[in-house]
């Protein structure tokens, strides 16, 4: 088997729209930056083809899967909170797989839609029990051969992918300047990887997790309440904080209104922690906005 790299990658999926996953903008936050002692900036994942940042780890899992298993005739089968399963299917349909999704049933009809349309089955888990209880429903149908389990909390092709794209992108668009770089945990994944590219050039990884257990911002875990990621090393973070719902949506309505970035919850979230930073510390502080808001322009966040 040949390791995964960025090189192969890019091989892997030249001259089809898998190419163009990454290399993802990053742009200065003037107005909500203004008079903060650090630079805040923003990384913009939702320039990605499927609209976030879990396309870079729903590529990397895919080829890894095909290198691994025998996929004839097999679906591939995940867990997840919307955007790794927009992602997923995204993937699949265009590397020609079949792809089955657990989901929370409280999701918005956004981001079941885009996933349907790209070709995913998807089977909805109590809304209640969250993204853990979907991630039981998918262990539990990960029995049967007919599925290949990609477990994106478990899989060392997420952080991967950011290790090898996400973290190095942000240290050639700053020319090295970087000192801080923001991100929400849900997964881990992408906390993890940027760790590992960035960590060792002196930049400082945030982790930001929701405030309380029931909390409105998609994507993230509180962790002292929730199923562990696998992945998840707290050390690989030099600080950890947390960001209550209400401050995430404010923030991702400042976004909209004064930057003109239309970002999910946990985008605003991201910035939210990251402004903290930059008030505190000079620098050039970066957050990792993961996804666009137009898959959630039907949530109450939108009514008013």
């Amino acid at each position: 088997m040949i390791p995964l790299t960025r090189e192969r990658v890019r091989e892997l999926v030249a001259g089809t729209l898998l190419e163009s996953i990454g290399d993802t903008p990053l742009v200065p936050l003037r107005r909500i930056g203004a008079g903060l002692r650090g630079e805040l900036w923003a990384k913009l994942e939702s320039f990605n083809p499927g609209g976030s940042v879990k396309d870079r780890a729903a590529l990397w899992m895919v080829l890894d899967a095909e290198q691994r298993f025998d996929l004839d005739g097999r679906t591939l089968l995940d867990a997840t909170s919307g955007n790794t399963g927009v992602a997923l299917a995204m993937v699949g349909a265009v590397r020609g797989h079949r792809v089955e999704l657990c989901m929370p049933d409280k999701l918005s009809p956004e981001r079941r839609r885009i996933a349907t349309a790209f070709g995913a089955c998807l089977t909805l888990t109590d809304p209640l029990a969250g993204s853990d209880g979907a991630i039981l429903t998918a262990r539990d149908m990960a029995k049967d051969s007919r599925y290949v389990y990609l477990d994106q909390y478990s899989n060392p092709a997420n952080p991967l992918s950011h290790e090898a794209t996400t973290g190095p992108e942000l240290w050639t668009q700053t020319d090295g300047r970087v000192t801080h770089v923001v991100a929400g945990v849900g997964t881990s994944g992408t906390v993890v990887g940027l760790s590992r590219a960035l960590r060792p050039n002196g930049v400082r990884i945030v982790a930001v997790q929701p405030d309380e257990a029931l909390h409105g911002i998609e994507g993230w875990k509180h962790m002292p309440s929730a199923i562990h990621p696998a992945l998840w090393d707290e050390a690989l973070a030099d600080e950890h904080r947390t960001i209550g719902t209400d401050d995430a949506i404010a923030m991702t309505k400042r976004l909209a209104r004064e930057e003109g970035i239309l970002s999910g919850p946990s985008g605003g979230g991201a910035i939210a922690a990251a402004t903290e930073v930059a008030r505190e510390r000079e620098g050039v502080v970066v957050a990792l906005v993961a996804d666009g808001g137009e898959r959630y322009l039907s949530t109450p966040m939108w009514e008013r």
